[in-house]
This record gives structure tokens, C-alpha cells and sequence, in this order.
């Protein structure tokens, strides 16, 4: 019984480390990029905001 939750805990330990360390940072550099990525094309696209 002991080993099963020794396991567990590893096993959750390794989850929660690549979650924090690699996958969150991972995400949010990919939403903020894709973000931008769409304000740029949209503004090549139709133009700069602000009157004309």
C-alpha cells in the first residue's frame, strides 16, 4: 500500500512540475504570440486604427 502512494506522489510531482515549468510558459508565449500575431495581420489587412 505504501509503494502505490509513493508512486502516486512521484508520479503526480513529475505531472505538476512539467505543467508549471514547460507546459503554462509554452501556453502562454503562444497565445500572447498568437495574439499578436492577428492584431499585426489584421491591421496589414484593413489598416491602423483611428480616423482615416
Amino acid at each position: 500500500m505504501s509503494d502505490t502512494s509513493s508512486d502516486e506522489k512521484k508520479s503526480e510531482l513529475k505531472i505538476f512540475i512539467f505543467l508549471t515549468v514547460f507546459l503554462a510558459p509554452l501556453l502562454s508565449v503562444l497565445i500572447v504570440g498568437g495574439y499578436g500575431f492577428l492584431v499585426w495581420m489584421s491591421q496589414i489587412l484593413i489598416g491602423p486604427p483611428g480616423p482615416s
